[in-house]
């Protein structure tokens, strides 16, 4: 059977093959690049704390005691 005796519109069957076809999506990336850089920031500024911070100063019970 020739196309000539096909009694489909090519039209109308290329607008149905058009449709058919799944769209293309495309993943933001913005979202990814501010949670890299949020958390980049973030565990430098903890770092910057953790060796800016003074020195834990620790005294026993038994020396603070009165005799």
């Amino acid at each position: 059977m020739g196309l000539i005796d096909s009694r489909l519109d090519m039209t109308q069957v290329a607008n149905a093959r058009a449709l058919l076809k799944a769209p293309v999506r495309r993943d933001p990336m913005w979202p990814a690049l501010l949670a890299a850089t949020a958390l980049a920031l973030t565990s430098v500024l903890f770092a910057a704390v953790a060796v800016l911070a003074p020195p834990i100063e620790a005294q026993h019970v038994v020396e603070s005691a009165p005799d």
